[in-house]
């Protein structure tokens, strides 16, 4: 395990959803929904935390979250707008250091080992990130602080909203222990499904399975597993990021078994992965 590293994961509370009531002080405090129309085909793009109540969530379809709270405020994605907040935040991460990855609009990863301010506290840093974004934006941010990537990350969703979760390299491992296994880095449904069928549900129940027997089982997955539940990611925090995938989407507006309608749909989605892997001189392995 590198316990020399300092890593924050900054993770926006409810962001789109926070924009818009800040943007608008009139749904403060009302459940509000970022995605399709309440009776359409769409899907909940983002919630607030008053409407999680109720169990909805993001790509709950938007017709059974109006179910579950029949007084939610639907509200269509104003992208441009959560683009301005979150260069905002961008760069008020860059006054505490240059070693930034971003996830997406509203999360990242700061790597503090070394930064701007000469503070050895992570922690301490992590409270300061945290309320100069509030101050500067109005919008709360939840933080998690470790020596790894993985684990600041599962951490910073320890204390939501606008909290920050700390574990300290000598906790790495009693927190990995009782760690469900589908939280794991790297564990996808089908893996969890499958480690569920072997017996390993928790980080412990993985900790206690050898090398060699991970490897059998999962191939060369096994060395990461066997590595990740030992606390050992040494992954660093990328700057910059190579894009992995791309993928094109339609909502249908009813459901449809026509073979030769879903043909033409899905056709039409692959012309446009196409033209995208074009313009940016890419190819592809597989197509999902």
């Amino acid at each position: 395990m590198n316990s020399g590293r300092k890593i924050i994961h900054i993770d926006m509370d409810a962001f789109y959803a926070s924009v818009e009531q800040l943007d608008n002080p009139e749904l403060k405090g009302k459940p509000v929904i970022v995605g399709g129309a309440p009776h359409s085909r769409g899907v909940v793009a983002a919630c607030s935390y008053e409407a999680r109540k109720f169990g909805i969530h993001s790509a709950m379809p938007c017709a059974q979250a109006f179910k579950r709270c029949r007084y939610a405020v639907f509200i269509p994605p104003r992208m441009y707008r959560y683009k301005e907040f979150s260069s905002r935040i961008m760069d008020i991460f860059k006054q505490y250091t240059v070693n930034i990855e971003p996830l997406s609009l509203d999360e990242a990863f700061l790597d503090i080992t070394l930064n701007n301010m000469g503070q050895t506290s992570a922690t301490l840093l992590a409270h300061h990130i945290c309320r100069q974004i509030f101050d500067e934006t109005g919008l709360s941010a939840s933080a998690g602080v470790s020596c790894n990537k993985f684990v600041a990350k599962i951490a910073s969703d320890l204390n939501k909203p606008n909290g920050i979760s700390v574990i300290e390299p000598h906790q790495v491992p009693d927190f990995l222990a009782q760690l469900p296994i589908g939280k794991f880095f790297g564990v996808g449904k089908v893996t969890e499904m499958k480690m569920e069928s072997l017996g390993i549900t928790s980080g412990a129940d993985l900790l206690a399975w050898s090398l060699e027997d991970l490897i059998e089982r999962f191939g060369k997955a096994g060395k990461f597993y066997y590595d990740i539940v030992r606390g050992n990611d040494p992954r660093p925090v990328r700057t910059s990021r190579t894009r992995k995938s791309i993928g094109a989407e339609r909502t249908l507006q009813e459901d449809t078994a026509d073979i030769d309608e879903i043909h033409d749909i899905l056709s039409a989605l692959a012309v446009r992965v196409s033209d995208s892997l074009s313009r940016k001189h890419g190819g592809c392995r597989s197509l999902t």
